[in-house]
Order: structure tokens, then C-alpha cells, then sequence
């Protein structure tokens, strides 16, 4: 017994001394991270920290004042999380890719499970369904594999211009069809309409209601204060709760539909070629272990849903701000179609082909991408482990911004920013500079847009398209009068142009036959 009852008193004198041993080690911790200097920002007050100085509609435009206030990196609390906001492009790369073992983790979002935006794989953590998702994109869009998609963007970007000039007021529309299609062919074989498709339609009533609470900013509310999606249906409020419902029922029926369609059109189409990212797969999976078949099909469903998610505001989105830009600074599109007329001709319409001969097209593509960034803080990072960077300390599990459009508008790098200037982009010789906004308005690091050199090809193919085929100009009233506008955007994880008044009409040389496809 005497053995047991010294057991006991051993365990009775460790307790008191692990105690203290931790807390001096936490006081230790504590006191060494308030020596190292975390990088210069706002003061933030008790409990709410920084929120109440940020404009929640759009706080890439506060992060941007605090880039002039603070620097380039600069630290925040929003109500309890800690945030790193990265505001130029060295420190983006400097960090989200030199360092993305550290920085390639995502921020918890509290909306994402309620709307039923947990499939996007783009906001799931750094790990394994990561990893399988992101190979099931690096496998369909890396460059040398994207090529096969061109002859069909080009295709989708003339069907596109037919639809504007016999149906221009519906502009809009035609710029999320045509992006649709391009992504439903590559992901799942599937031809839409080019117009009023059943399958696009499916997208966006799904998408419509939930991604407009998908920033941080909002996210972190919801975090704090959870039961604001748990109200009971009698309480003020409790729309939240019933639009994350309907949103989530969208989105699964979204998720589903166009992959069953993609089963029955492989297996009534099995001897022909499957191109398409969904066939490709199901095949490798029928090489798979049984056991490990299902949760192989559930994250290609989710890398298909997250193709057709990423496509769905970035293309339209960034052709939204190409039409304000033609209609707002009708030189740039006049040059741009001088070089066109001046390389293409009038017997042909452009090709991929074409491209490296039109070096204006490609910096009105360039300062498309700058002057309206259309995610202007990208998707949130989130630190993996502590780090330290210009001898400033980056605590783990801190939120990473990085303030793309704090970047495109720096009035060093970009004079005269909020001004679409295609030539910054070219030198006295009229060639091309390294300046590249399509390096960080994709995203950087191992959370960079996978898609990207599909999307770039999708964006150039309309674009010039466009500029060969239509001439878009301010609208006028009934009385001849141009009629004034100032423009508005959608905010959310995208910025977006709200449709304004535009008037689209052939080109004089247009004829029967030339947008034939």
C-alpha cells in the first residue's frame, strides 16, 4: 500500500509544479511575441479591434489608405482574429510563394458550411482533398493540356458577338453564357446553348444568393456571433438562416446535375474521345480500389463544382469592365481596332494564332485586369506557423490578405491609376514591357488560380473577338441624346460592373458569313 499512497503524493506535488511550469512557458511565449515587433497598423480598440474603421462593402479601398498610413504590410484585428494585410506585389510574392509552405493554409469561414459553399475546394484548408482537387485541375488546365480548349473558346467567343449584335441589350447575359460554356465543355463535355440554357440557368439561381457572403470581413461577423445563422424561423433575422438553406439546396442541385449528365453522356459516348476533366477521372477511378472509389468521386464532383463556381463571376466580371472601359475611352478601342484591321484584315475574324501580333490587344487585355481587379483581395490566406519577415512577426493562424487592388492601383508603379491606359504597358517601341497585372490578379503561391491560363485564353478570345466584330459606344435616348450614367459595382468576394447603358452595333465591314461557327 505504502508504494500506491507515494504514487498518489507524487502525482499530488508533479500537478502543482506542471501548472506553474506552464504558465511561465505561456508567459514566456506571451512576453516574447510583445517584443517582437508585429508589423505597423491602426489601433485597435477592446473587443472589436479594427471593424468598426473598415468599410465592409469594400475594404480593400481602407486597406488601401492604410498602405499609404502604414506600408506594405500591415497588421489588424478584426473583432478576434488577427489579420496581415500584404499591400505590393514583392511582400505578395516575397511571402504567399517563396514562403507557401507557411502561407498556403485558408482562414475558417463561417458561411461557407451554412450556404453550401463548403464544396468550393478553393476555401478549404491546405491537405489531402486539397492536394487530390487541385491535381484534378492541374490535369485538365495546365498549359500544355489547355491548349486542346482553344478552337472551342474561339468558337464560344464568335457565338458570343452573334448573340450582341442580334440582341445587345442583354449583354450581360451573353458574357455568363459564353464563360459557362467554355467551362461546362472543358469539365464535364457539355454543349450549352447559346442561349437560355436549362444547365446555365441551374448556375445561376445556385450562385446568386450565397457569394455575396463570402468575404472575410463578413465571415468573421458570422464566426463571432454564430447564432446569427441558428435563429429560430419566429425571430428578427432569421432570413439569414432561410437563404442559407436555399442556397445550399441550389447548390447541391447544381453540383449533381451537370456530373450525372457527364456519367450518362460517358457511358453512351464510351468509344469516342473523352476530353472533358469529369470523364477523364472516371475512368482513372475504375483503376481505384473499391474502398477508396467514393471518396474519389466526392472530391471530383467538388474540384467540377469549384471550375464552374470560379468561372462564374471572373470571365463576365472581368468582360463587364472591358465593355466600360471600350465605352468610357473610345481611342483605346479605335486603336485597338486599327490593329486588328491591320494585321487580321477584312476576309477573317482573329485566331489564337493572331496574338503575339497584337501587342495593343494584349495590353488592353493587361489593363483590363488592372483597372478593375475583379477579386480585389483575392481569397484570404491563413499562416500555418509563425514567421517573421523585415523583422516583423507574423503569428500563426493569422488571416493574410493581399490587396490586389491596392497593388493595381499604386500611383508609383501605375500613374494616373484610376485611368485606363493600355499604353503603360508597352515602351517607346511599342513592345510589350515585363509588367504583368495577370501575375497577381490570379492569385499567388500553391492557392493561385489553377485555371488561369484557361481563363487568360477565354478573356483575350472575347475580347478581341469584340474589337473585331462590334463597336460599343454610350447609349442614347429617343432624342438622340447620350445618356449619362455613373457606374456601379456589386461587391462581395468580387468586384463587379453593374449593367449600365450601352449600345453594341456590327462593325461596317461585318457581313452574313463571317461569324459563321
Amino acid at each position: 500500500m505504502i508504494p500506491a499512497v507515494d504514487g498518489r503524493l507524487a502525482i499530488l506535488a508533479v500537478l502543482p509544479i506542471s501548472l506553474v511550469v506552464v504558465t511561465a512557458l505561456r508567459r514566456f511565449t506571451e512576453n516574447r511575441q510583445n517584443k517582437l515587433s508585429l508589423p505597423p497598423g491602426p489601433v485597435p480598440l477592446p473587443l472589436l479591434g479594427n471593424i468598426l474603421s473598415i468599410n465592409t462593402k469594400e475594404p480593400w479601398l481602407t486597406y488601401t489608405k492604410w498602405h499609404a498610413a502604414y506600408g506594405d504590410l500591415v497588421f489588424a484585428r478584426i473583432l478576434n482574429q488577427e489579420v496581415v494585410v500584404i499591400n505590393s506585389q514583392r511582400v505578395a510574392e516575397a511571402l504567399l510563394d517563396k514562403r507557401s509552405r507557411i502561407y498556403s493554409d485558408r482562414p475558417y469561414l463561417a458561411t461557407l458550411e451554412p450556404f453550401g459553399l463548403s464544396i468550393d475546394f478553393a476555401f478549404i484548408g491546405y491537405g489531402d482533398e486539397w492536394r487530390l482537387c487541385r491535381r484534378f485541375f492541374h490535369q485538365t488546365f495546365r498549359p500544355e493540356s489547355a491548349v486542346r480548349f482553344l478552337p472551342m473558346q474561339m468558337r464560344r467567343a464568335r457565338e458570343m458577338a452573334v448573340n450582341l449584335i442580334h440582341d445587345p441589350q442583354h449583354y450581360h447575359s451573353h458574357f455568363v453564357t459564353f464563360s459557362l460554356s467554355i467551362v461546362m465543355s472543358a469539365i464535364y463535355d457539355y454543349q450549352a446553348n447559346d442561349r437560355d440554357d436549362p444547365l446555365v440557368r441551374v448556375v445561376d439561381n445556385a450562385l446568386a444568393p450565397g457569394l455575396a457572403v463570402l468575404t472575410q470581413e463578413r465571415a468573421i461577423l458570422f464566426n463571432t456571433f454564430p447564432f446569427l445563422l441558428k435563429s429560430p424561423d419566429w425571430c428578427w433575422g432569421s432570413s439569414i438562416k432561410r437563404d442559407a438553406q436555399l442556397s445550399t439546396n441550389r447548390i447541391t442541385e447544381m453540383m449533381n446535375m451537370p456530373f450525372r449528365y457527364a456519367q450518362q453522356h460517358m457511358a453512351d459516348n464510351w468509344s469516342a474521345g473523352q476530353l472533358s476533366m469529369v470523364a477523364e477521372n472516371l475512368q482513372r477511378m475504375e483503376k481505384q480500389d473499391q474502398a477508396s472509389k467514393p471518396m474519389f468521386e466526392t472530391t471530383l464532383k467538388k474540384a467540377a463544382t469549384t471550375a464552374i463556381i470560379g468561372s462564374y463571376e471572373t470571365t463576365p466580371s472581368t468582360l463587364m469592365a472591358f465593355a466600360l472601359a471600350m465605352v468610357s475611352y473610345p481611342d483605346v478601342q479605335r486603336r485597338a481596332q486599327a490593329e486588328i484591321d491591320s494585321v487580321i484584315g477584312s476576309d477573317r475574324l482573329p485566331t489564337f494564332e493572331d496574338r503575339t501580333s497584337l501587342p495593343y490587344v494584349e495590353s488592353v487585355l493587361r489593363e483590363t485586369f488592372r483597372w478593375h481587379p475583379i477579386a480585389p483581395m483575392g481569397i484570404p490566406h491563413a499562416t500555418s506557423s509563425d514567421d517573421m519577415y523585415d523583422g516583423y512577426f507574423i503569428p500563426k493562424g493569422a488571416t493574410v490578405i493581399c490587396n490586389t487592388w491596392g497593388i493595381s492601383r499604386d500611383e508609383k508603379r501605375y500613374p494616373d491609376a484610376s485611368r485606363f491606359m493600355p499604353e503603360r504597358f508597352m515602351d517607346v517601341n511599342g513592345a510589350l514591357t515585363d509588367d504583368d497585372p495577370a501575375e497577381y490578379v490570379f492569385g499567388l503561391g500553391r492557392r493561385g488560380c489553377p485555371g488561369r491560363y484557361t481563363a487568360d485564353a477565354s478573356i483575350w478570345s472575347a475580347i478581341v473577338t469584340m474589337l473585331a466584330t462590334v463597336n460599343l459606344s454610350p447609349a442614347k435616348d429617343d432624342q438622340g441624346n447620350v445618356i449619362d450614367f455613373t457606374p456601379k459595382f456589386s461587391t462581395g468576394l468580387t468586384h463587379t460592373t453593374r449593367v449600365f447603358p450601352c449600345s453594341i452595333s456590327p462593325r461596317s465591314h461585318i457581313r452574313p458569313g463571317l461569324l459563321d461557327v
